[in-house]
């Protein structure tokens, strides 16, 4: 027996009317937080480099995909043998310069091939969409929707030439988030920030940057100064006045910049 195939026991054995409550009233709808949340614990796992964590939270997630695809099963739908031969035959489709007849030489090459390969599978979606930014997930986060969205808008040649130039665009939106806050009006800050953020994903685009991870680090080093300011302040942190908090800020800053104390 696999460990795949003992997971699925294990799974019928929780679901089953003498196992867990619990697992027994799941659906397909209740599991999507939980889905969510095991995905991103999977990638805190792999930023804390830590392997054990990485191949623990892995699990946890084959274990929602095992979970649907039983619940799916019950239905009389697919099953999870029904997925991974799905995945299989779909990368045997999109790699035939590696299954098939075509060359490809470099990562460029071998994206274009990926890329034809997707656009033929996809042809008969494409002609069912409304729109060239359909197909976007709506349960997708902002920053990843936002990223997709000018992907596929820069498919069909809508796009900024460089990052130059979206940068432009980005200072111009900061320039009506600026009027907007003086201005006091709640729900115009609002829609121009979002704006902000959007230029934001697209200048990140165009220097061919993940904002996600830009972001994920940003919030990294912030909380890494943070904790510098909380060993300065001490006791004082809730208490202290603007100015001693941006101070002992700057010297977290400083801090962080000099990097490690060399050895003498």
């Amino acid at each position: 027996m696999t460990p795949i195939d003992e997971l699925r026991q294990t799974m019928a054995k929780l679901r089953a009317p003498d196992g867990c409550p619990w697992d027994r009233e799941q659906t397909l709808q209740t599991l999507v937080p939980y889905l969510v949340e095991e995905t991103y614990e999977v990638v805190d796992a792999l930023a804390s480099g830590d392997p054990g964590d990485h191949e623990e939270e892995l699990g946890d997630l084959l274990l929602q995909i095992v979970f649907q695809s039983e619940l799916r099963w019950s239905e009389g739908k697919f099953g999870i043998d029904d997925v991974a031969r799905g995945i299989v035959a779909k990368l045997v489709r999109r790699h035939p310069h590696v299954f098939g007849d075509k060359q490809a030489g470099n990562v460029g090459e071998a994206l274009q091939s990926w890329n034809e390969a997707k656009d033929k599978e996809q042809s008969d979606k494409k002609a069912r969409r409304a729109s060239a930014l359909d197909g976007v997930p709506d349960g997708l986060p902002a920053l990843g929707a936002a990223l997709r969205t000018i992907d596929k808008a820069a498919a069909v040649r809508f796009d900024w030439p460089d990052a130059p130039a979206a940068l432009a665009k980005l200072d111009e939106e900061l320039a009506e988030l600026r009027a907007a806050v003086a201005r006091g009006r709640r729900e115009e800050v609002e829609d121009e920030l979002g704006d902000v953020l959007f230029a934001a994903v697209a200048v990140g685009r165009k220097a061919g940057l993940d904002p996600e991870l830009a972001l994920r680090r940003a919030v990294g080093k912030f909380r890494r100064r943070f904790a510098v300011l909380e060993r300065v302040l001490g006791d004082r942190l809730g208490s202290a006045e603007l100015d001693e908090l941006l101070e002992a800020w700057d010297r977290a800053v400083l801090a962080e910049r000099a990097g490690p104390p060399t050895l003498p």
